[in-house]
């Protein structure tokens, strides 16, 4: 797999999420909703800090590959924030460019 640029992640997690809208329409009659989206989103940030507390061993996971699980919901996190910024007409590129040139300026 080649590197991407954020704006490539942005443009294959929309498309992904597109395909994602087909099933529900086909088994559901329906979108999820926005709140469902972010639902799903919350469900999966919260298995990233059950994962996180197993790969630190604090929690015992050992039905699992935890690293491999982790860096998936990791990366489903980061997917679904994708998707809920679109859904709420932010464009995440813009807004994270914004976010990080503030926090470079506030820690100089």
């Amino acid at each position: 797999m080649t590197e991407n640029t954020f704006k490539q992640i942005t443009e294959r997690s929309l498309a992904i999420r597109e395909k994602y809208h087909q099933l529900e329409q086909k088994y559901h009659g329906s979108h999820w909703s926005i709140e469902e989206d972010a639902l799903a989103f919350m469900s999966d940030a919260g298995l990233v800090a059950r994962l996180t507390m197993a790969q630190q061993e604090r929690w015992t996971k050992s039905d699992s590959d935890v690293p491999k699980e982790l860096a998936h919901k990791l990366s489903e996190n980061i997917w679904w924030l994708i998707v809920l910024a679109d859904r709420m007409n932010i464009d995440i590129n813009h807004s994270m460019e914004q976010f990080l040139s503030s926090m470079e300026q506030k820690l100089k």
